[in-house]
């Protein structure tokens, strides 16, 4: 754990708050609108910001990891499937609030997957 003025936190909740600031903080709209192309370079600006603040909450094996990990579901790609065919919601209304929620669970699920298997 890490004190932070008296506070501990564990792992996981310094990922955790690391994982928002890089999403919802950090992210412009240039980013948000071209991250899920990889050869775009805000693919890999978002990928970057998001390794360095998870390399400051637990270490640079997992910044790297999870930054690029960011990545690659950032392209839509696993959740789009996870959508059409275990979800069966790529064409409901909500289709978009379930989209934003199921990506962050996918990134929180990594996130804990890798302090279960590395901290």
């Amino acid at each position: 754990m890490t004190e932070f003025d008296g506070m501990s936190l564990t792992p996981f909740e310094r990922a955790f708050v690391a994982h928002l600031v890089a999403d919802w903080l950090f992210q412009n709209n240039w980013m948000a609108q071209h991250k899920h192309k990889l050869p775009h370079p805000a693919a890999w600006v978002h990928g970057a910001i998001h390794g360095l603040c998870l390399w400051w909450a637990l270490d640079w094996r997992a910044g790297v990891v999870l930054g690029l990990v960011h990545m690659l579901i950032d392209t839509r790609i696993p959740l789009g499937w996870w959508m059409r065919t275990f979800k069966d919601s790529a064409e409901v209304p909500e289709a978009r609030s379930i989209a934003v929620w199921a990506d962050q669970v996918l990134h929180i699920a990594t996130i804990a997957i890798w302090i279960g298997f590395f901290s």
